[in-house]
């Protein structure tokens, strides 16, 4: 056995040597960029959250789950890499005690004899086996080959895949090989429990020649595995458990992450800002959370699947953006890492290769591709090893607007009326308090301070005041809030925009000045709790005004009306005697997790049938608005929002209902459209839960 032990030995020193170095390798180029300590900062000082992720995402698999076939196939086989490491521990100690003793019968002290661990490793063994012919079936019959753009694989680098396969099985067999001719040499540390190695113990023949040359297989089998995981998309056994770790909380939705250069919040007053440093121009320029999510991507195109910019035909795939710059990024490494050790480069070629622009005609990615996304947030919420695609995005947008001054020319109008009227449809601030004149009751302004009987200040939002459609909404919230004894107060001439659209779009200065104007505006008025209706207001308001010192009480008015049903002071008496589908607003539903409480309204008014939509809930698909792309044309493919509409007419509704004035009305355009073409019937509109709500509360008027 001497001879094994040094070759087994031997192997494993040069597999650890080579993989180390390239581990070292991509640290240093993941520790390029700028730092990014809030992310190191955040996983310090809240211990628990980041434990129960990795008990959840990462043993729990909670996320893969959801896709149940492939997921169950993933469970098993990530298990098998946990369970199977006391495997090795037996095949290192019986090479060494071999040598020793010449007899390498090893077995973990105290727990290496149990039945139950033996029965525990052929069981995940086995199941490892069933899950690789589950992951062979899925990826043949969902190859783009045969599917195309349809395929969540189009894209992916597929020959590694079916290498690491291919791997696995080698490491799984040769398992069983190495046991079954140890029970057969009476070296097996199991009695019982081990049914596979056993039985395969029964019919092998005892030799000490098969046992030996058996462990170096299955150990060199793993050692090659270990090196090909390192250089392979694979590396994310190692890394996504960091992912996870060092990701935002409760999840990369929400709020969008502050600007920062070095790792410190922008300050757009500092003289000393250099403007070329805003955002994302070069690969150089992206933190190392950004390069933990390039190292962790697996390429298995659940993103890609629910996104609503490839589903209609545009070249936008949130996996194909992670892997473009990845690949990029791989590309212009060795350059890259000797310019940080004080090479300077001569050659032209290798300069325009450090400089090559991220976004760009001839640019990483292109700005069709960055301009598709309508920060749904459908990417963020599949992705198993939790990849901010969006957050990627995000800055590189912000370099495109702020340093480039390159982006939809549509989108230069919005921002103009933002500047000049602190609004996207540039009307009058004076208008915006017009909708109160419509209602028969009084509706308090807030006169410097909230009044003191004022529970809530209702965020009326651009939409809600100005928008036709949206202004519908408005009234009705404020009849039911009026009914159910609320009192509230509006801001009317003093409210601006939040700026979420300036921020999705990448304008952050302007996003700072409207969202510090309206801080100062609600501080001095002493406001502690909003209602708004808009979810992208509630969103900002929510989540990002306590980045710059604006923190509050935000409700949906959804969250608001639900409760006020279920506490009986709302109550839905007149019968609607329609079938419903819902649509979930991105900004409510996956950035904010509200799911219920406009069903829970709905669900409480006579007579309403719900139908849901294929695609719904955390899977549900954009209206085609976020992101900025409400004022923006859609000139690549279908348009989102008629693909959204196809989807409602399946169930055959008599309404399509939903809870976000933009989703109003790119529903409504498309609802339009399909009128005209005979397509829809007549009768069908898209109108919010608090419009139903009223209709039920109030009865016929």
């Amino acid at each position: 056995m001497l001879w094994v032990a040094v070759i087994g030995l031997v192997m494993t020193v040069l597999a650890v040597a080579v993989a180390g170095r390239r581990v070292m390798y991509l640290f240093r180029l993941a520790t390029v960029g700028p730092p990014a300590p809030e992310r190191i900062d955040y996983a310090r000082t809240h211990v628990g959250d980041e434990v129960k992720a990795q008990l959840v995402e990462v043993f729990g698999q909670k996320k893969l789950l959801k896709w149940t076939p492939s997921g169950i196939a993933h469970f098993f086989v990530m298990w098998a890499f946990f369970i199977l490491l006391t495997v090795y521990i037996e095949a290192y100690g019986a090479i060494v005690q071999g040598a020793i003793t010449g007899t390498p019968d090893f077995h973990i002290p105290l727990i290496g004899t149990w039945g139950v661990l033996g029965f525990l490793q052929d069981f995940i063994a086995v199941a490892c086996l069933l899950g690789l012919v589950a992951f062979a079936v899925i990826r043949v019959r969902n190859s783009p080959k045969t599917l195309g753009r349809d395929s969540r694989f189009s894209g992916s680098h597929l020959g590694g895949a079916w290498l690491v396969l291919f791997m696995i099985f080698n490491i799984i067999w040769t398992l069983f090989l190495a046991r079954g001719a140890a029970a057969a040499n009476g070296n097996f540390p199991y009695s019982s429990g081990a049914f596979v190695s056993l039985a395969l113990g029964d019919v092998l023949p005892a030799s000490p020649v098969l046992e030996e040359i058996a462990l170096l297989l299955h150990i060199g089998f793993m050692l090659v595995f270990l090196i090909i995981v390192v250089n392979s998309k694979h590396l994310h056994i190692f890394t996504a458990p960091l992912n996870v770790l060092f990701s935002r909380r409760p999840d990369g939705l929400g709020g969008a992450p502050e600007m920062r250069v070095d790792g410190k919040p922008v300050d757009f007053e500092d003289e000393d800002l250099d403007p070329e440093r805003l955002g994302r121009g070069k690969i150089a320029d992206t933190t190392w959370k950004g390069f933990l999510d390039f190292y962790s991507c697996t390429e298995c195109g659940r993103c890609q699947s629910q996104c609503p910019a490839w589903n209609t035909d545009k070249p936008l795939s949130p996996k194909m953006l992670i892997l473009d710059q990845r690949d990029h990024a791989f590309k212009v490494a060795p350059y890259l890492l000797a310019a940080q050790g004080g090479v300077e480069h001569k050659d032209t070629d290798v300069l325009a290769l450090l400089d090559k622009p991220l976004v760009g005609e001839e640019g990483v990615i292109h700005p069709d591709v960055l301009w598709s996304c309508t920060n749904c947030g459908a990417c963020v919420e599949q992705c198993p090893v939790d990849i901010e695609h969006i957050d990627h995005i995000l800055d590189m947008r912000r370099y495109q607007v702020m340093v480039e001054s390159s982006f939809p020319s549509e989108a230069g109008v919005m921002v103009k009326n933002l500047e000049n009227k602190g609004n996207p449809w540039g009307m009058s601030e004076t208008k915006r308090a017009d909708w109160i004149e419509e209602l028969d009751f009084e509706v308090e302004l807030v006169d410097e301070k909230m009044p003191e009987d004022a529970e809530y200040l209702f965020w009326v939002g651009c939409a809600g005041a100005l928008e036709d459609r949206a202004k519908k909404t408005t009234k009705a919230v404020a009849e039911l809030l009026h009914i159910a004894g609320v009192k509230f107060a509006v801001l009317g001439p003093m409210e601006a925009c939040t700026g979420d659209p300036a921020r999705r779009l990448g304008m952050e200065y302007l996003f700072n000045m409207l969202a510090q104007q309206n801080i100062e505006t609600l501080n001095e008025a002493g406001v502690k709790k909003i209602v708004a209706t808009c979810p992208h207001c509630f969103n900002t308001l929510a989540n990002e005004y306590p980045q710059l010192g604006g923190t509050y009480e935000v409700v949906h008015h959804t969250q608001l009306l639900a409760k006020l049903v279920e506490e009986g002071l709302l109550t839905p008496v007149t019968p609607i005697e329609e079938k419903i589908t819902y649509h979930d607003p991105c900004f409510l539903g996956r950035h904010n997790k509200v799911y219920s409480q406009p069903r829970d309204i709905m669900a409480k008014v006579p007579g309403v049938r719900t139908q849901e939509m294929h695609r719904h809930k955390d899977r549900g698909f954009c209206c085609g608005a976020g992101g900025a792309r409400m004022w923006m044309e859609e000139r690549i493919g279908k348009r989102i929002n008629t693909e959204r509409v196809d989807e409602a007419l399946t169930t055959d509704p008599d309404t399509v209902s939903t809870a976000c004035p933009f989703c109003m009305v790119m529903l409504g355009d498309a609802i339009n459209e399909k009128k005209n073409s005979g397509a829809a019937k007549e009768s069908l509109e898209v109108v919010d839960v608090a419009q139903l709500l009223i209709k039920s509360v109030k009865g016929p008027s």
